[in-house]
């Protein structure tokens, strides 16, 4: 999984394997799911990340078990 903040466009991408973008489908305001060609979503993409979050630079990472 890839996290990426673009402070220049203000969006926040994660990409969650490297299989090719083939479309994506803003299903709210502001969110993009990004799919594969069978239409698996392979990544998500936050717009105006900096309206949306206290802090888009800042990832918190946890693993339940």
């Amino acid at each position: 999984m890839k996290i990426n903040y673009g402070p220049d466009v203000d969006i926040l991408s994660i990409v969650f394997n490297d299989t090719p973008v083939e479309g994506g489908d803003e299903e709210k305001p502001a969110l993009i799911l990004d799919h594969d060609r069978e239409g698996n979503v392979v990544g998500l993409e936050i717009l105006d990340a900096s309206k949306k979050m206290a802090n888009p630079r800042s990832v918190e990472y946890s693993i339940s078990a």
